[in-house]
């Protein structure tokens, strides 16, 4: 079977409904790889770099016989994965794979090559994981129609996003991605949070798939750091330029349910989490927050927080230059996922008109 080098463009395609092999090795994909990649290393970590070290200080010929040698043993493993993976059985001429590493060089021209000989069809990319990180940080850069959900801490945001999904709405959840939920608590329960570089992958490619013909996506209102990752720079102007729907909610149904999310969680993580923000919290409010919390009164405890977190999304909301002019307010009067999410529509609609 022959081997193909596409463009990132047409790999993409492909990777919708072919495996996509991630020859890189082991600390390479973990740092970050294309979103549904499979990590199928040619070398582990030490392997590489020994191969690379040969190339630095001896010889490009040198480090190949290097590669060579380790890559024999390896050949028979290799495309027992591969028939695992597709699923080929006695007829991989059936199966197409596609196989990437770091620029389109060696590693993926020899995985290629075994693949191919043993029957698959092979696509590589042109450029390899370097040319798909360039692809990524191109789309941060197009125009997009952004809808941008905003609301105090304990609006349900996250949830209506979700909700507008079932009504033909777009949305992208950030704090999923990011696998954070945005403050200082927003780690709690929460998987691992990716690398920057991760974050960027996933969220260029959910962009990608969902801003066809200028759809419009709705987001929540973030800061631009979300735990341990940033928001792209360009991509965070444009969502402080984009009109702003504002779930105005009443303090305290906002935390009763505050207090039904976060009053299950962990209470040394908590703690933890309201000492690190003393220094803003001032140490009265974070005794006394402490104090309740170790009181098993978590209302009391939670009133004091999310009064510290409505002034501080009272100030960055008002830091837009523009805000008078993107700030349409939704009143509602209960957490309510179904209602609030209608009366968002309604006002969506308004707006339109």
């Amino acid at each position: 079977m022959a081997i193909q080098a596409v463009t990132i463009e047409q790999f993409l395609a492909l990777a919708g409904s072919n495996p996509v092999l991630d020859v890189r090795s082991p600390g390479e994909f973990k740092h970050a790889h294309m979103p549904g990649a499979i990590s199928f290393p040619l070398f582990d970590d030490e392997e590489r770099a020994q191969v690379g070290t040969l190339y630095k200080q001896q010889s490009r010929e040198n480090a190949i016989k290097l590669g060579l040698d380790i890559f024999g043993p390896k050949m028979r493993k290799m495309v027992e994965s591969a028939e695992n993976i597709t699923g080929s059985g006695n007829d991989p001429s059936s199966k197409t794979i596609l196989v990437h590493c770091w620029r389109g060089g060696m590693r993926s021209g020899g995985v290629a090559w075994l693949l191919s000989l043993y029957g698959f069809k092979v696509f590589t990319l042109e450029g390899g994981y370097k040319a798909f990180r360039n692809w990524v940080l191109a789309q941060f850069e197009k125009p997009y129609n952004f809808l941008i959900l905003g609301g105090n801490t304990g609006s349900g945001k996250t949830y209506i996003l979700r909700e507008l999904l079932h009504h033909g709405q777009t949305a992208i959840d950030l704090e999923g991605l990011a696998s954070h939920k945005g403050s200082a608590f927003g780690n709690i329960g929460m998987p691992e949070q990716p690398s920057q570089e991760m974050f960027e992958n996933k969220l260029a490619l959910d962009l990608f798939q969902k801003a066809k013909g200028g759809t419009e996506i709705w987001l929540e209102d973030e800061s631009q750091r979300i735990g341990t990752v940033n928001i792209p720079g360009t991509l965070w102007q444009k969502m402080l330029r984009s009109k702003l729907f504002y779930l105005d909610i009443p303090f305290e149904e906002r935390l009763n349910f505050i207090v039904q999310e976060y009053g299950k969680l962990d209470k040394d993580r908590l703690l933890n989490a309201i000492i690190r923000i003393q220094k803003r919290l001032g140490d009265l409010e974070t005794r006394n927050a402490v104090n309740y919390l170790m009181e098993n009164n978590q209302k009391e405890s939670f009133c004091i927080l999310l009064k510290y977190y409505d002034k501080f999304y009272k100030k960055s909301l008002y830091k837009r230059e523009n805000i008078d002019k993107v700030l349409i307010p939704v009143t509602c009067e209960k957490v309510n996922t179904s209602f609030n999410t209608q009366k968002l529509l309604s006002s969506l609609k308004k707006d339109l008109i």
